[in-house]
């Protein structure tokens, strides 16, 4: 399987030579390998960080995260808010245009707040509050409340899961469960549909008309400056054919670079590898609480016990430096973080744990995307770990795209269902309770794929959001934490670094929470 991917990677390659040839010695061409298949262009409804990363080439928001995950504008130039905390009046700043060349307004600006808002918590709690969300006039919009609402500014500048990309009114007037078809935004790359072919290519073309903030770009923020006139993301499922792509130049940049390659990049003076950010991501198994056997908590409470990060974490991330052990379901940098609840893992512990909880032998279907190095190791841990404790383990391959499907099923796994898959959501989306989708109990409304389904720990989720004060905040998030070592929404398996190998001819990569191309340069040689 490996090796027919291998081959069909190569010969995608050798049908463009044209472009192969533009990738090697072109300065103005930027070519990358992401760690999927870009299969949505609507960031309000695809989960999928491919459909965020596409939302940050061809939008703009309102507000960012800079380097420090500090909020900055962008989109607006200033903004007021009333000394009882419930009008918020923000001005655009002047040389907003969308692609086609009309300009944008803040009837774009509000019709793309309302359709984020349906799918987005804070999105949602914005508008439940909102009185009025109206134009004052084309560059300026206000928000009145009922009642103050202290996370505004995060809310608009939510840099992962669903950010409130700002789009043209008449797409945002797509009902929300619909998805977009229409690429037309604002940011400094435009897409034309027939540029994206899934399961090959998507090519972005640099917006000549976008207007950067004046300041120097720092993490999502500052100035989005294209110093690339052609992207193009390529889909490289085997790793192999990735990297003999990067050697020879055909691509330029190796975005989640497995461990396993990292003395090879390191090795080739033409090429340099680094942390894709900061941050970091924190991998987990997520169980489907639908159907059995992890309908039942018991048996989701000994997955805690399973689960050891100093045993799971080596199996993928070779380099002790680049992973940690936070035991907790927040990001180890969140100020959030705690302990509360947390057990310590113990699989003798693990075993009779699944023995008293009732569990029947339901076979547990773990869905096994070999394309994903990340997905693929952790999911054949998780399988290991599983077997041994007692559990009736039906491992499938497949591919990412398959799993991303699949994955929708309420089916029981015999019935082309699944019981678990593993992803690394990024530790953006883990800083605290009105971000983390993965925590999120809101059943078949909101919560992702598995399900979660909890009354209170959505009641908890809702004080956070309404905190007036930090003492609030931090300890609604406490009760959060502690109620998900409860119901166990999902698994953590600990916390490791993204890595990317790229060539030495390319400057300007940012250190940024999100894989972005603005900023970069390219030597002709």
């Amino acid at each position: 399987m490996k090796r027919l991917a291998a081959v069909l990677g190569a010969a995608l390659l050798l049908a463009a030579p044209a472009a192969q040839a533009q990738g090697r010695g072109d300065p103005t061409a930027l070519r990358v390998k992401l760690f999927g298949d870009l299969r949505s262009i609507d960031p309000f409804i695809s989960p999928e960080y491919m459909a965020r990363n596409h939302g940050y080439m061809v939008y703009d928001t309102l507000f960012a995260l800079d380097s420090r995950l500090a909020v900055q504008p962008q989109m607006v130039e200033r903004w007021t808010t009333s000394e009882d905390g419930r009008t918020w009046t923000f001005t655009l700043r002047d040389g907003l245009n969308f692609h086609d060349g009309t300009p944008v307004t803040t009837e774009d600006v509000i019709a793309s707040l309302r359709r984020w808002a349906v799918r987005d918590g804070l999105g949602q709690q914005i508008v439940a509050l909102a009185t009025a969300m109206e134009p004052v006039d084309a560059r300026t919009f206000r928000i009145v409340l009922r009642e103050p609402f202290g996370l505004m500014l995060q809310a608009l500048s939510k840099p992962s899961g669903q950010p409130p990309f700002i789009m043209p009114a008449r797409v945002a007037a797509t009902p929300a469960t619909t998805p977009i078809t229409d690429p037309m935004g604002s940011g400094p790359f435009s897409l034309r549909r027939e540029d994206w072919r899934v399961g090959d290519r998507v090519t972005y073309r640099r917006n000549a008309a976008y207007v950067p903030r004046a300041e120097p770009p720092d993490g999502l923020a500052g100035g989005k400056r294209a110093g690339i006139d052609r992207i193009e993301w390529v889909y490289l499922p085997d790793a192999q054919t990735a990297l003999n792509a990067l050697t020879t130049g055909e691509i330029d940049i190796f975005e989640e670079l497995p461990p396993d390659l990292f003395p090879v990049v390191r090795r080739n003076q033409a090429l340099r590898i680094g942390q894709q950010d900061s941050v970091g991501v924190q991998a987990i198994f997520r169980m489907n609480q639908a159907v059995p056997p992890f309908d039942n908590p018991r048996l989701r409470q000994a997955m805690r016990l399973l689960v050891d990060p100093a045993h799971a974490m080596p199996a993928y991330m070779t380099e002790p430096s680049l992973w940690r052990d936070c035991r907790s379901f927040y990001t180890c940098t969140s100020p959030y973080r705690t302990e509360a609840g947390w057990v310590t893992p113990d699989f003798e512990a693990a075993r009779r744990a699944v023995a008293a909880s009732g569990y029947d032998g339901t076979p547990v279907v773990v869905l096994d995307a070999q394309d994903s190095t990340i997905s693929h190791t952790f999911a054949l841990v998780s399988a290991d770990l599983m077997r041994r404790a007692g559990l009736n383990v039906d491992v499938q391959a497949m591919d990412w795209a398959t799993l991303i499907q699949r994955r929708l099923s309420r089916n029981p796994g015999a019935q082309n269902g699944w019981g678990l898959f593993v992803s690394a959501p990024t530790g953006l989306d883990g800083m605290d309770p009105s971000g983390h989708n993965a925590m999120r109990s809101a059943c078949e409304r909101t919560a992702l794929p598995g399900w979660p389904c909890d009354a209170e720990m959505e009641r908890i989720r809702d004080a956070f959001i309404a905190a007036t004060n930090d003492a609030q905040r931090a300890e609604a998030a406490q009760a959060y934490h502690q109620r998900a070592t409860e119901t166990v929404p999902y698994v953590p398996l600990g916390q490791f670094a993204l890595v990317r190998g790229y060539s030495a001819r390319l400057q300007g990569i940012l250190d940024s929470p999100v894989p972005v191309y603005w900023n970069i340069s390219k030597s002709a040689q």
